[in-house]
């Protein structure tokens, strides 16, 4: 017999099989799937069926039916209809629902456990310890979140039908993060889980009714991606909520232009992998084999990219090839495997691809020596080293169990190295020293930071990407607050009818207050970019006019290339998110000060333009004033939080700024709509680029000279005048803008939304006009959140 330090060196020991049984006569009762619509099973209208095949041996589980318009239409038309009913409940009976689905799920563990294995090719170790446990810890996170929703989010309401996407790596956690939420804010949903694994939503059906949950607000379409797209474009549905690639995620924001749909999306990933030289590296061995080759490697957040001090380089990658022969790959129901099917043919043979351009690159390939099995979808854990930062392997998400190794010498090169990617979903640090370890969490562009540790998750915690790995957060209170907006108030604001503008280059009529002995001096206001006036590239101005048709003055006409250099001048100024929140505050103190200090000359440019009402332009001013003042006290106030997650972990959910934000103002209340978007987008550390109205550009060049004279540093506030719905298209589209607030009255909302697909940034289109000198609908919370992102640290603590 062996002795049992030979076997652990070894790892040869006997297979370990998970029985099935159970899932078989489930499969063998149930041969053909149809959808879940309105709290029954229904037969595809007119799609037919496809099949569902276990990915680890091919052999048919079942045949699922593909979904078309008329299932769409019927399982939106249910959700619509249990809206209100589903909304009247209480937050403590909507809490016993999710309570119910926890303990259901909870009491048939091993069940799903075994099915997602057998659905998608996971290591049953990891569906049993990993997943499942993870699903039933959202329901009832999200049970405890209904019960105090009401309380804790006063003056929203729930979204609405809700459609959500899901992928085929984690089939049924991906459902929990989504439906659990959605539910406990009192959303209605029409799910469509992914084409290759659609069997573990299925079977949550069974529990939806066996929960009691009323009929329509659940409802499970399966089908394709065509179904997908079906889901995206139905009219009544009010948000989308998408897992998956970066690529389907860019054409879901084009198809959702204009439509008002809340959208939410968690994309693809090129996770870095950093260890420095002080590492525990036998910790860091263990940490990479739980990032990049847990789950076949098939995980957005994977840390794909292992970064290494050049110090300690070749002992860890020594270190890793070792351990690489120690994985086990093969029957996912072995509970000895270690590694797992691939899911399908198709992402089996792009991995291959992938790692075989790599190779003609220049890469070596270091790879599990042990023999694939004969049938099935495998593919070895492979280590690449030899790359560049610009390689394909290096800067293509690969999803699948290829590392690919760099190394740093210095950790800002370390930082540089990480951030450069296309990608911000997460970033795993390994390091003793909790100074060098936490400074780099702060300087990485990713939503998710772990500490010394890899692929950590719950339900208090947020999870969600920066750049083109999407936007929103799924987990903890940010996630929830995605399945909210604010209470419309009952009463509307009504458009403000204002006159056309005339953009044209032909000679202005004779200016007011000419001098009639010798002409008057030009003062056409010009763009203010990088702190200083700068004329417009175009060589042209436009004509601005008084309430009485009469020419007020001129403004500079901006082009694509202001905009350019604005956004330019705007990425210069990122020292401004360094600097103090107290200090932030001081700055918007002065301009407030400043402000009011010329208060008549504001009111008197505002009455003059807009309506002749010089009392209602003083209160304009007044609320402008107060509004700077509003944004000065939160800017030190708008605090992070510490999530409770089950793990023994500082999990920090931290407020960071976006960067540079585009801006395209109102044309009604010229200047406290001006203020209110500008002053808590800078309060938060951000840097605008702003296009003021263009029907009175004055009030806001105007306002620079208060910028020049109240510390504002150059590039945090740049004003570019010109033709709202071009400069704002040609801002949309700049890669290095990293979100938008849309508030402009005509309908150029939609080719923003679409414009911004390219590299994804958050646009906030504002639906409805607004009353801006209300503190209740021109400031507040809402306005602080829109200006950040949350990034969630997590920070081991203790033995």
């Amino acid at each position: 017999m062996p002795a049992v330090k030979d076997i652990l060196r070894t790892m040869d020991y006997g297979p370990a099989p998970e029985a099935n049984a159970e899932i078989l006569a489930w499969l063998a009762a149930r041969p053909r799937f149809g959808h879940f619509i309105d709290g029954e099973h229904a037969d595809p209208a007119e799609g037919g069926h496809f099949e569902v095949r276990n990915p680890a041996t091919g052999a048919l589980l079942a045949e699922v039916a593909q979904g078309s318009a008329a299932d769409i239409d019927a399982a939106v038309a249910a959700a619509k209809a249990a809206l209100a009913p589903w909304q009247a409940l209480s937050g403590h009976a909507r809490a016993r629902y999710l309570y119910a689905l926890a303990r259901l799920l909870q009491k048939r563990e091993r069940f799903f456990a075994v099915l997602e294995t057998m659905d998608n090719g996971k290591p049953i170790r990891e569906s049993r310890d990993i997943d499942i446990p993870l699903v039933v810890r959202h329901f009832y996170h999200h049970a405890g979140w209904a019960e105090l929703i009401e309380s804790e989010f006063p003056q929203h309401r729930p979204v609405g039908v809700c459609g959500q996407i899901v992928p085929w790596n984690f089939p049924l956690l991906m459902l929990a993060w989504k439906v659990a939420p959605a539910l406990a804010a009192g959303n209605t949903v029409v799910l469509k889980p992914a084409e290759f694994t659609p069997l573990s939503a299925l079977a949550f059906a069974e529990l939806c009714r066996e929960a009691g949950l009323p009929q329509g607000v659940v409802n499970i379409v399966t089908g394709d991606g065509r179904t997908g797209a079906l889901l995206v474009e139905h009219p009544d549905v009010d948000k989308i909520a998408f897992t998956g690639s970066t690529e389907v995620g860019r054409l879901i924001r084009k198809a959702t232009a204009g439509t008002g749909k809340k959208l939410g999306l968690e994309l693809g990933g090129k996770s870095p992998f950093i260890v420095f030289d002080d590492a525990d590296l036998d910790a860091a061995v263990e940490g990479v084999v739980d990032s990049i080759w847990f789950n076949q490697g098939q995980v957005c957040c994977a840390g794909s990219r292992l970064l290494v001090q050049e110090a300690v380089a070749d002992r860890l990658i020594g270190k890793l090839k070792a351990r690489m022969e120690t994985l086990r790959v093969g029957d996912p129901l072995d509970k000895s495997t270690d590694v797992g099917a691939i899911v399908d043919t198709v992402q089996l043979e792009r991995i291959r691809s992938l790692v075989e351009a790599g190779r003609a690159e220049g890469a070596v390939c270091h790879q599990l020596g042990a023999p694939l099995p004969k049938e099935g979808l495998y593919f070895p854990p492979t280590l690449v080293t030899g790359v560049g930062p610009a390689s394909t392997l290096a800067q293509e998400e690969i999803f699948g169990p290829v590392l690919v190794a760099m190394t740093f010498r210095t950790q800002a090169e370390a930082i540089e190295l990480a951030n450069n990617s296309r990608y911000g979903l997460a970033a795993s640090v390994w390091s003793e020293n909790i100074n060098v370890a936490l400074d780099a969490a702060a300087r990485l562009k990713a939503g998710v930071v772990w500490i010394n540790a890899a692929n950590l998750f719950d339900a208090a915690a947020g999870f969600g990407g920066y750049r083109e790995s999407g936007f929103g957060r799924e987990g903890g209170r940010e996630g929830l607050a995605d399945y909210l907006v604010p209470a419309a108030d009952v009463t509307e604001a009504k458009p403000v009818r204002l006159r056309s503008v005339d953009f044209s280059a032909a000679p202005a009529a004779a200016l007011p207050e000419a001098v009639a002995t010798a002409p008057r001096f030009d003062r056409t206001a010009k763009l203010y970019i990088g702190g200083k006036q700068a004329r417009p590239d175009s060589g042209y101005s436009y004509t601005v006019t008084d309430h009485r048709g009469a020419a007020a003055g001129q403004v500079g006409l901006g082009n694509r290339k202001d905009i350019r250099n604005a956004v330019e001048a705007a990425n210069k100024a990122s020292a401004w998110a360094g600097v103090t929140a107290h200090n932030r505050a001081q700055v918007l103190y002065y301009l407030a000060e400043n402000l009011e200090a010329r208060a008549n000359d504001f009111r008197d440019r505002i009455a003059t333009l807009v309506d002749g009402d010089a009392k209602a332009a003083a209160a304009e001013v007044e609320a402008a004033v107060a509004r700077i003042a509003h944004y000065a006290a939160w800017a030190d106030k708008y605090d992070g939080l510490v999530h409770a997650t089950r793990s023994r972990n500082v999990t920090l959910a931290m407020n960071e700024p976006f960067g540079t934000i585009a801006i395209a103002c109102p044309d009604e209340a010229p200047l406290v709509a001006f203020v209110s978007l500008v002053a808590p987008a800078i309060a938060m550390g951000n840097r605008v680029v702003v296009v003021p109205s263009p029907v009175f550009p004055l009030v806001a060049t105007d306002f620079y000279q208060l910028l020049d004279t109240s510390d504002v540093p150059g590039g945090v506030v740049n004003i570019v005048t010109g033709e709202r719905s071009v400069l704002a298209k040609t801002l949309a589209e700049h890669d290095d803008v990293a979100a938008f607030w849309y508030f402009g009255v005509d309908d150029g909302a939609s080719a923003v939304e679409a414009a911004s697909a390219g590299n994804l940034k958050p646009v906030w289109a504002h639906a409805r006009p607004v009353r801006w000198t209300s503190p209740a609908e021109g400031q507040g919370r809402e306005f602080l959140r829109r200006a950040t992102q949350v990034k969630n640290i997590w920070v081991p603590y203790g033995e």
